[in-house]
């Protein structure tokens, strides 16, 4: 067994999605492991989807923790945090840390999350080349910010502009470079992409699109970058936000089935049965994760499992995102690009800033975009999740749920 007469629980990784997995669990079954937890952060679990906040001055690092020291001993969870594990033996079922500390498991969960794709440049190891990941990459971040100057943002996702905004409001000069000829492209549609590009530009951003870095410029720290068309842009901060990789290094060495991430069932285990995993370092029927409610759900599911009350599966579903930089407001949920066969109902009202796309397949709402007014997102997002039939409400669809009850009633 373990430690101890309990069987052994042995957590990798001290994030969001091993938390909420031990969260689940304990509700669960309070007392059924002991549990020991591994970070390879010196601190306790944090929520990483409030960085930006924190970056932008809304919030502070101690606002964004999730479990202070005291939940884990309160649960009689051994944390070792800042003592990554370096190796794991399924054999003799014992995982090794940093430190040389061994630990035994029966059941093992990896978590071991996800890091910045840091693009493969010359110079992108030069020091004030950092990614958008952590409270380290923040204070990296906020400590540019403090000497002023020019920051250069590479990727025109989420991240990427949440990055870009909190710099600005610090204080920086900012330029957003992006690969494809539209932000956020993966959320949003062309309009919308516009809309967003101009209020952007507005508070103050510079925007370049379809521009490739060649490489980050500078002997012993960050001057500039250069770009694949010869032009050159000073910056003292080069922020990396386009993309990130799963960790999947721990899995690979000791034999699990990885592809582009540790692949598992529907029931969150490995191909060892021993070997769980959730998170961003999954891959679940080819997809893998970098939202949030995903990732609860697996949690979820997972927990169930572990605590041997095994009927859940997990099903992915569609997911909603939103731009978490204040004044913007924007919405996108389900499946936004269509197929053959689907429709587009859009509203814009070019005075108002808004836009509003849904798109139909036959009678159900797969997707949607919201700029300017979401208010409605979470509604349609039930839509889209339930597959309700719309039909009969589709001339008032994109009015929102006020007019179509009315209708209904």
């Amino acid at each position: 067994m373990g430690r101890g007469l309990k069987p052994s629980l042995v957590v990798v990784g001290n994030g969001m999605a091993g938390m909420r997995t031990v969260e689940e669990l304990l509700a669960l079954d309070a007392d059924m492991y002991d549990i020991t937890v591994f970070g390879a952060e010196p601190r306790v679990n944090y929520n990483r989807i409030l960085l930006s906040p924190v970056l932008a001055g809304e919030k502070t690092a101690d606002e964004i923790v999730l479990h202070p020291r005291s939940w884990y001993e309160q649960h009689g969870i051994t944390l070792y945090a800042g003592d990554p594990v370096v190796a794991i033996d399924r054999r003799r079922r014992v995982v090794r840390a940093r430190s040389g500390r061994e630990v035994a498991y029966d059941r093992l969960l990896l978590a071991t999350g996800s890091q910045p794709f840091i693009v493969p440049v010359p110079g992108a190891q030069l020091p004030g080349v950092v990614g958008f990941r952590d409270l380290d990459d923040v204070d990296i971040m906020l400590a540019a910010a403090q000497r002023g100057g020019r920051a250069v943002v590479i990727g025109g996702g989420l991240l990427g502009l949440e990055a870009a905004n909190g710099l600005l409001k610090r204080g920086m000069d900012v330029t957003v470079v992006h690969l494809t000829g539209s932000l956020l492209n993966q959320q949003l549609d062309g309009d919308a992409s516009l809309l967003l590009k101009a209020a952007l530009e507005h508070r103050g951003l510079r925007i370049l699109l379809g521009v490739q870095t060649a490489a980050i410029l500078g002997e012993d720290e960050v001057t500039g970058v250069r770009f694949t068309n010869g032009d050159e842009l000073p910056a003292e901060l080069i922020v990396m936000a386009a993309g990130v990789r799963p960790n999947v290094a721990l899995a690979r060495d000791c034999g699990l089935h990885v592809e582009r991430a540790i692949v598992v069932d529907d029931t969150l285990q490995s191909y060892d049965p021993r070997v769980y995993a959730v998170g961003e370092c999954v891959q679940h029927r080819k997809a893998t994760f970098g939202l949030v409610a995903p990732i609860w759900d697996q949690a979820r599911v997972c927990a169930a499992h572990l605590a041997g009350c095994g009927h859940r599966r997990y099903v992915q579903q569609a997911t909603a995102t939103k731009l978490k930089v204040t004044g913007i407001d924007l919405y996108s949920a389900g499946d936004i690009v269509g197929g053959p066969g689907t429709e587009d109902l859009v509203l814009r009202d070019r005075r108002a800033g808004v836009y509003k796309r849904l798109v139909l397949d036959g009678a159900r709402l797969t997707g949607a975009v919201l700029y300017g007014d979401v208010a409605d997102g979470p509604w349609y997002f039930d839509l889209i999740q339930r597959g309700a039939d719309v039909s009969a409400l589709r001339d008032r669809l994109l009015f929102g749920p006020a007019l179509c009850e009315a209708q209904a009633a």
